[in-house]
Formats: structure tokens, sequence, C-alpha cells
């Protein structure tokens, strides 16, 4: 039995299409879990509930923690650690194993490609709270009291990857007939984790025993390119001419007394002002597996 916690999010759904592939068992478990294949089984419960995470994975040989919290630094710093914690206690209790799936905001900003050894230095109240809690994860499997891994991937693009800031700015936009939009500096090298590339490193991950006890980064191309570079290939693709609208990160501020989720954005901003560079390369050394090209995964996305 594989166990999905914080099922039918984009990334949940898209390990869900992967794990038949290892188990015969997959079991969604959100507080309204949907089955994605027709053999899956639901487990209606609340992660914030010791006792209902417990039941949920009961039974399972790997438990994949893959939530999504409203995207606010409150919700995260009160809820985040008490989600993990329930999570490593009832992986312990049933002897499972657990793979959290990770963003980088516990890196900050760094100078330079973001890898497996990049000390966490976080600049942000939401990269405070990763970093917390990663370690935690970490340190329980330092002791051998759980097998458990972080599996990292830098921000998104894909199908179904309705939330993030790119969909929203480029894709969206494009679909409707508007001029996409880039926030931050266009001419900052920026790195994006293809969804379904996120998916198969974690569950190629997580049905790998040596691979545990370890951080991993998502398979993600490594394409250097810029905002401007992206937004262009994106119109290509799309059939449209480019064109592009470049919104300084104090216009983000206004807006963001209007829009909460954009004011939450604020002090992620750090991260389209400056380069930011994501290698995968452990992964792919290990394993012999390459990422998809931007140009594959954009088309498939628009």
């Amino acid at each position: 039995m594989h166990t999905i916690l914080g099922a039918n999010g984009v990334i949940g759904n898209e390990l869900s299409k992967l794990l038949p592939q290892y188990t015969d068992k997959v079991r969604q478990v959100s507080r309204h879990p949907r089955k994605v294949n027709p053999t899956d089984e639901t487990f209606a419960a609340d992660l914030l509930d010791a006792n209902a995470v417990s039941e949920a994975v009961k039974g399972s040989d790997v438990a994949y923690l893959v939530a999504g919290l409203k995207y606010d630094a409150n919700v995260w710093a009160d809820q985040w650690p008490r989600v993990m914690r329930n999570a490593i206690d009832a992986c312990k209790r049933h002897s499972v194993r657990l793979v959290f799936f990770d963003n980088v905001y516990a890196y900050g900003r760094v100078n330079g490609a973001m890898t497996e050894d990049t000390p966490y230095n976080p600049c942000s109240r939401k990269g405070e709270v990763r970093a917390r809690i990663a370690t935690a994860l970490m340190e329980e499997a330092k002791r051998g009291e759980l097998q458990a891994m972080i599996v990292r991937a830098a921000d998104f693009y894909g199908p179904g990857a309705n939330l993030s800031l790119t969909h929203a700015t480029v894709f969206e936009r494009l679909r409707a007939g508007k001029t996409p939009q880039w926030v931050g500096d266009a001419k900052a090298l920026h790195t994006f984790t293809y969804t379904p590339d996120a998916a198969r490193s974690v569950a190629l991950l997580g049905n790998t025993p040596a691979a545990y006890g370890q951080v991993w980064h998502a398979l993600t191309s490594k394409e250097a390119m810029t905002g401007e570079q992206f937004v262009r290939l994106a119109c290509e693709l799309a059939g449209k001419p480019y064109a592009i609208q470049v919104a300084p990160g104090w216009m983000l501020s206004l807006m963001g007394l209007f829009v909460p989720v954009l004011r939450e954005n604020k002090e992620m901003m750090y991260q389209f002002e400056h380069d930011y560079r994501f290698d995968s390369s452990k992964l792919e050394r290990t394993f012999s597996v390459q990422p998809t090209e931007y140009r594959t995964g954009v088309q498939a996305t628009l």
C-alpha cells in the first residue's frame, strides 16, 4: 500500500498516475479525497488530527507527504510543524517509509545553483518554517527512528499547476488572448520544475530503498532561461507574437493591498529579482534519467 497524504493536488494527482507501476494499492488521503485510478482507496482525514493520520497510514509501505496549505505565513507557522509531527509519529508507529515533497524556500537567496548540499539560510517567514520542519524530519532519519527522505522541486509549471504564479501570469493570459506578464526582473535566470517530472522523481525515489536518509532534487531542466526567454518560448508555441508586460516588485506590493495571495508573495520576490537556478544532477547521475526540456513541457502546458 502506498498512501498519499494531501491527495488530489497537482503533484498528488501526477504521482498517483505513476504509482501503479510500483504497487497495486494506492490510498488517497485528504479532507475530501477523490480517486485518481479506478482501484484507489480513499480515506478522509485532516492532517492536523494525529489519530486520523495514524489510521490513514496504517498498513502502508510508503507514505508521500505532498500536502499544500493555505499560502499564508501565519497558517504555515501554526500548521506545518503539526502536520509534519503527525506524519512522523504515524509513520514511526506503523513502520512506514516517509517521503516529504518540499520546495526551496529553506535555502533563501543563493548565489549560484541550488544543490542538495546548499545550507539552509531562509530569508522569509515561510522559508523559516520549511527549514524547521525539514530539519525535524531528517533528524529523525539520522537517529535511525524513521526511514525518510526529502524531494525538493523549484517553481512549478505544467498541466494542472493552476496555483503557480507563472500559470496565472503566463499560461492563463496566453489562453485568454492577453499579453503574458512577468513579475520581477525578466532578465534574471529562473528555473522551473515540470510537474510530471516532479512526480516521476518522487515515485522513483520513494521506491528505491537506498535513496532514504537523503535529500534529493527533483528532475529539472538545466536550460538557462530568463523570464523573457521563457515567455518568448511560450508565445512561440502558442502561436502568438512575442509580447511581455514586466511588473516590478513594488507593483506586487501594491496589488497585494487588494489581493491577499499576492501580498503573501511579497516576501518571496527575491526569487524573481535575482538568478534562481536549481540543479538536479545528483538524481540524473544516480539513476541515469533526464528531465523534460522546456520546449516539450511548455507545449504540453499550453
